[in-house]
Formats: C-alpha cells, sequence, structure tokens
C-alpha cells in the first residue's frame, strides 16, 4: 500500500513539474513575443523620435511604406534617407569599418553571402578582410585579367555571326548572352576555372536569389520565415550549403596546387590561397582568411562580380537600341581613340563618352536600387539630432537618382553629356546625391574590374554589331535584390564586320 502511494506521489509531482515546465517554456516563449513585437521596436522608436526623426505611424506588425524620415520593415524601424546632404552628415568622418549591416538582412540574405564576407561583416573583421582583398584589384593584376575578357567576349560574338550567319539582322537574347559572358569572365579571373565548372555555381545562385526575392516574402515580420513560406526558407538554406560545398571543393583542389606545384594563377582566389600559405596557416595574419571566410567570399565574388556589370550592360544595350544617336557617337570614339589598335587596358582609358555612357545608364538603371546601413556608434547630425548606435538606415539610390531637385527637369531623360564637364557628378547639385558603388569606406571594392569589364564588353560589341530593340520586348523592370528586365533583352543584331581586334 505504501509503494502505491510513493508511486501515486511521484506521479503527481511528475505531473505538477511537467505542468511547471510547459508554462514556463509558454511563458518565455509569449516573453519573447512581446519583446520582439513590442518592446524592442517602441523602444527603438521612441529612441529615434526622441532625437528628431519622425515618420508615418506604423501599423503593427507589418509597419508601413519625404526624403529623411522613420519607416518600418515589419517590426524593423529603418530611417529612410533620400537627401544627399544629409547623407554627407551621417558619413562624415565614420569609418569603414563603424558601418555594419542591419541584423535583418544579415540573417535574411546568409545563404546567399554568407555572414563572413567582405559585404557583412563590420569592425576589425571587416579592415582585415579589405587588407587581404584588395591586392588582388592592383593596376597589375586588372591588366592581365583584361586578356581574358576580351578572349571570352570575342569568343561569345563569333558564336553569335556563327549560329547566324545567314539571318541578317538576327534576334538575341542580350541579358541572357551578358549574364553566361560575366559568368564565364568571373569564373577565369576571379577563381581561375573554366565556365563549365563555374555553371553549377551560377545556376544554384540563381535559383537562390529567385527564392530569396521573388516571392512576398516579410522580412521583419518575427518568425515570419517559421510561419511564412516555410517551405521557400527551407529550400533556400539547402541551396546556400550546396553551394558551399561546390566552393569548399574548388578551394581544397586550388590549395592543393599551390602547396604541391606552388602553381599560384593570378586570380582572386589563387592570390588569396598565396598570401594564406606565405603566412603559415597563421590567421592573426591581417592577409590571411579562414576557409569559411573564403567560401563566403567566394560567393559574393561570383554573385556580385558578374551579375551587377551584366545588369549594367543589359541597360546599356537597351538604352544605345533607343538612341542610336548614341550608338554611333561611341562607335566613332573606339574608332578615334583605338582605331585598328589592340583593345586592351591602356586603350579602352581614352573612351571618355563611353564613362559618361556608364554613369548615366547607372543612375538610370541603377543595378544596386538601395544601401542598407546600421550604426555601430551615435552619429551626431546636428546640436539637437543624433542617429543612436543600432539604427538601421536605408539609403534610396534610385530614390536619389530620379530627384529633380538634384538632376533638374530632365531627370528621367537618357543624357550622357551632362557628365561631359562633371565626369564623376554629372551636374548632380550634391556629391552624396550620387553614389553608383557606394560612399566613404565601403565603396565597392571591385569598381575598377567592373568598369574596366564594361567597357571592354562594350567596345568589342561596339565594333562588331549595331542594333535595334526587337519589338518582342516588353519593359518590366523588376528587383531580385538587382534591377534587372522582368522577360529579358531581346536585341535585333546587325553585324558590320567580319574582322575584330
Amino acid at each position: 500500500m505504501e509503494s502505491l502511494n510513493k508511486l501515486i506521489t511521484q506521479a503527481l509531482w511528475f505531473a505538477i513539474l511537467l505542468l511547471l515546465g510547459t508554462f514556463g517554456a509558454f511563458l518565455l516563449l509569449f516573453l519573447r513575443v512581446i519583446y520582439c513585437w513590442w518592446i524592442s521596436p517602441i523602444r527603438v522608436y521612441r529612441n529615434l523620435r526622441e532625437n528628431g526623426f519622425g515618420g508615418p505611424t506604423p501599423s503593427f506588425p507589418l509597419g508601413n511604406t519625404r526624403k529623411v524620415f522613420v519607416y518600418w520593415l515589419g517590426t524593423e524601424p529603418f530611417v529612410y534617407v533620400g537627401d544627399g546632404e544629409f547623407l554627407r552628415r551621417i558619413s562624415s568622418g565614420v569609418a569603414g569599418k563603424s558601418w555594419g549591416k542591419p541584423n535583418v538582412f544579415r540573417k535574411d540574405r546568409e545563404p546567399m553571402f554568407g555572414i563572413n564576407s567582405l559585404a557583412m561583416v563590420e569592425g576589425e573583421h571587416w579592415v582585415r578582410h579589405r587588407r587581404a582583398i584588395t591586392p588582388a584589384f592592383s593596376k597589375t593584376n586588372l591588366k592581365a585579367m583584361a586578356w581574358s575578357m576580351k578572349e571570352s567576349t570575342n569568343n561569345m560574338l563569333d558564336q553569335w555571326t556563327l549560329a547566324n550567319s545567314n539571318i541578317s539582322p538576327f534576334e538575341i537574347d542580350a541579358e541572357r548572352e551578358l549574364t553566361a559572358l560575366t559568368g564565364e569572365i568571373i569564373s577565369k579571373i576571379s577563381f581561375g576555372i573554366s565556365y563549365e565548372n563555374g555553371q553549377k555555381v551560377f545556376e544554384k545562385l540563381k535559383a537562390l536569389q529567385a527564392e530569396l526575392f521573388k516571392s512576398n516574402r516579410l522580412v521583419g515580420v518575427p518568425f515570419s520565415e517559421f510561419f511564412m513560406n516555410r517551405k521557400q526558407t527551407l529550400k533556400a538554406q539547402k541551396l546556400g550549403k550546396e553551394i558551399d560545398q561546390i566552393l569548399l571543393s574548388i578551394i581544397d583542389t586550388r590549395r592543393k596546387s599551390i602547396k604541391e606545384e606552388n602553381n599560384c594563377q593570378g586570380d582572386l582566389l589563387g592570390l588569396l590561397l598565396k598570401a594564406n600559405e606565405e603566412n603559415n596557416g597563421d590567421e592573426s595574419m591581417d592577409k590571411m582568411l579562414t576557409i569559411r571566410e573564403l567560401i563566403d567570399e567566394s560567393k559574393t565574388f561570383f554573385f556580385g562580380g558578374h551579375d551587377t556589370t551584366a545588369l549594367s550592360l543589359t541597360w546599356t544595350l537597351l538604352l544605345l537600341a533607343l538612341n542610336q544617336d548614341w550608338q554611333t557617337q561611341l562607335r566613332e570614339e573606339i574608332r578615334d581613340v583605338i582605331g585598328d589598335g589592340e583593345v586592351n587596358f591602356t586603350s579602352i582609358a581614352g573612351l571618355k563618352k563611353m564613362g559618361w555612357v556608364m554613369n548615366e545608364v547607372i543612375r538610370l538603371y541603377s543595378p544596386a536600387p538601395n544601401i542598407q546601413r546600421q550604426t555601430r556608434e551615435d552619429i551626431k547630425v546636428e546640436e539637437n539630432m543624433v542617429i543612436p548606435k543600432g539604427t538601421n538606415i536605408w539609403i534610396d539610390v534610385v530614390g536619389m537618382n530620379h530627384d529633380p531637385c538634384l538632376w533638374g527637369n530632365d531627370v528621367n531623360e537618357f543624357k550622357p553629356q551632362r557628365f561631359e564637364n562633371d565626369v564623376v557628378y554629372g551636374g548632380c547639385k550634391h556629391k552624396m546625391g550620387f553614389v553608383p558603388f557606394g560612399f566613404g569606406g565601403r565603396m565597392c571594392v571591385g569598381r575598377n574590374l567592373s568598369t574596366l569589364e564594361y567597357r571592354i564588353i562594350l567596345t568589342l560589341i561596339l565594333t562588331r554589331f549595331s542594333f535595334t530593340l526587337s519589338p518582342n520586348y516588353r519593359h518590366s523592370p523588376s528587383t531580385l535584390l538587382t534591377l534587372r528586365p522582368t522577360y529579358g533583352l531581346p536585341l535585333l543584331m546587325q553585324p558590320i564586320s567580319a574582322t575584330h581586334t
């Protein structure tokens, strides 16, 4: 009888403890939800308002949609910046390492960029990554890369001619062709591999990009990844891991080649691995990157190194197809500056009008429509206005690029000549109103590479073909992290000459 009573007592205590444990778990979950959805956002919001920032009242929990105001992405408050002078004030004197990435985007974009790439790290880690990567974009290395760019471009143009020898004009999807071309180039100059070997990465990156940005996801809404589009989130994470494995295999193969044969090709990955070997694996060295960091940097350069350049060229061909006079002007400039000479790093530097066109295209169709930052220290804007540490910043690049107050009433017109007397800012009424490659210490480290690739590809296309817009084109720009034509860019191509340099 005593043993039975003892068992009943133990069972009661177990039931009580189970109930208490369950209640405690639910209480912790409830408190976490209240903190994430209510207390933390309200505290940040009040802090911003006390420092002089206003904005439309948010609608809980989805947030809301002046040139500087507070807006909400779910329960994440952002200071929206569409004013060049305000951008100058908040960025003046702030070191590159003192800017961070909003936590909501770090987590959301981890499958594509990781959390250990130059685009995501901050503080001293950012300084170390920048020091390790910058030498790869030296003038000497860029000159060597130019040959690979030219070779790949001429191969593409030869294929166009061969496949359409009896058709004139013939139609191509310029966006698809340029994306494949820049993919081949970045495979060779950044990783020393063929496009065929890099194609697996590109295919998975493209699928990952669609999973992350194509659907209507509730970024910024707490726990939305668990309750909304859960299948999509898991697929994105799976693709991210598969890309990691492919890149790890490429890195391991290159490491063995460098170690056993002392064979360091002049590409980005080879230079980084060579620096690692010279530092004898000492991760405390300034130019040393771990394997995880190398994988994340590789993902970033695979995507950023081809997508933005391909899109800049795509929008350029669209605008040149619509503005035949500028197509003619560029072709004449190429003839005057380069003539029958070689298209290389040195010769294309003299193509001034091409520089105007590139800047005007990036202004009208910026491949990166916005820039996001998070403050890592209090920033005093003026006497009674301080942006508190930890504040999310959303810089509207497209908004500033299309602001008539900065550019005049012809802001939406294609006018490359606006850069004739002001090659950097194009007559923009504020120097921080045009930031095509970012600003301050965080400017794009690969901007010179992108410019070189743009000029070489466009020069070779214009030398061999004229083109007009196909009647099949449908104008529908869309943002999948980058700004791209939804239905591609069909062009009608007319060969000019069978000779090329």
